[in-house]
């Protein structure tokens, strides 16, 4: 597991103070933008953690611009402590452009509150280039992929049709595989262009996080920006 992100801070009773409490840190009457770069400072202060072997307990994934995965760390912890995750465990994966991160709120529930957030306060936004809901983390292999996708596959509706989406990074598993896998499993129609539900496989090396998600569940903040 990569380290809490709270940990160099004092804890009471098992919850973390300093951040939290303005007063704590003389910020109350600093304009926002001074607020938020104190508190990022005081965060790069533990550098997020780098994975050699990714830790199977997360529930989010966030993408980032290569070489901007510290920035990227440092900014999900920070916005998910805006929308009420005081706890959230981040880690880097060790593979360019992507974080893993741990959330005590639904993961889908952070998707929505973030994406809230970022239409009042954009300017927030400056390193997260997509937010995903993770709801299953699984070992890399093929049998252990289709298991959980035909379990979760029991949130598509008979009358819903589905697509299979894979994004993989550092295996030799083809993705044509993993597609056949996964889709064999599923006894529901398929739609490759316009699906109610999409089965997304998010393979990260030995871990793989799968979710079965609508197209929307998914932030872009491009996309969001440029709607």
């Amino acid at each position: 597991m990569g380290q809490r992100v709270n940990n160099d801070f004092h804890e009471r009773g098992g919850k973390p103070q300093a951040l939290w409490q303005a007063g704590t840190l003389g910020l109350q009457s600093e304009p926002w933008s001074d607020r938020r770069g104190l508190l990022f400072r005081r965060w790069k202060r533990l550098k997020c953690g780098v994975l050699t072997v990714i830790s199977s307990d997360f529930n989010l994934i966030i993408s980032t611009s290569r070489g901007f995965e510290n920035d990227a760390c440092s900014e999900v912890w920070y916005l998910l402590g805006e929308i009420g995750d005081q706890e959230s465990v981040v880690e880097k994966t060790g593979i360019s452009g992507l974080v893993v991160v741990k959330t005590v709120l639904d993961s889908f529930e952070a998707v929505s509150a973030l994406r809230r957030l970022l239409g009042e306060r954009s300017e927030e936004f400056r390193h997260i280039l997509r937010v995903i809901p993770v709801e299953a983390v699984v070992p890399t292999r093929l049998e252990e992929i289709g298991k959980v996708s035909h379990d979760l596959s029991q949130k598509i509706s008979e009358n819903e049709t589905f697509r299979v989406t894979v994004e993989k990074r550092h295996t030799q598993l083809s993705t044509r595989k993993i597609v056949e896998t996964v889709a064999e499993n599923i006894s529901r129609q398929v739609n490759l262009e316009h699906p109610d539900k999409i089965v997304l496989v998010e393979v990260l090396g030995s871990i793989t996080g799968v979710s079965v998600i609508k197209p929307e569940d998914i932030l872009s903040v491009v996309k969001e920006r440029a709607s």
